[in-house]
């Protein structure tokens, strides 16, 4: 019998790193979203540019001047599968939406989910600089 040595994989590979992104599809599609991914394992994101089906649900209006909801943090987990690629998760208390995403690092490349009770939605994207 062979005895196998597990390495520990933390749940926050992205900890500490400030993602910007957007997705072509689903129910924000083309909106564009900055996410803070904080070491305490919670995420802070905001809508930096609304997309094309609606009003975004946070961030600031840039139409009306609207101040930004306070975003709300939300515990996420993240784990690094393969050299430079993310997988990542989490439950957003704003939308009721769960949000899965493969972020590929290194080409900017993002394929994800987005579901709630009723809706399932896969979703592809990209990083922002």
């Amino acid at each position: 019998m062979s005895t196998q040595t597990l390495e520990l994989v933390l749940p926050h590979s992205l900890a500490g790193r400030t993602l910007r992104w957007k997705f072509n599809e689903g129910p924000t599609a083309d909106t564009k979203y900055e996410h803070t991914f904080k070491p305490d394992g919670t995420v802070v994101y905001r809508t930096i540019e609304e997309g094309k089906k609606g009003k975004p649900d946070q961030g600031t209006d840039a139409k009306d001047q609207k101040p930004a909801r306070r975003p709300t943090p939300t515990p996420y987990a993240s784990f690094e599968v393969a050299q430079g690629w993310h997988l990542v998760s989490y439950l957003s208390a704003d939308s009721g939406y769960t949000l899965t995403v493969l972020v590929n690092a290194t080409d900017g490349i993002l394929h994800g989910f987005a579901s709630n009770e009723k809706e399932w939605y896969p979703l592809t994207g990209m990083l922002l600089p």
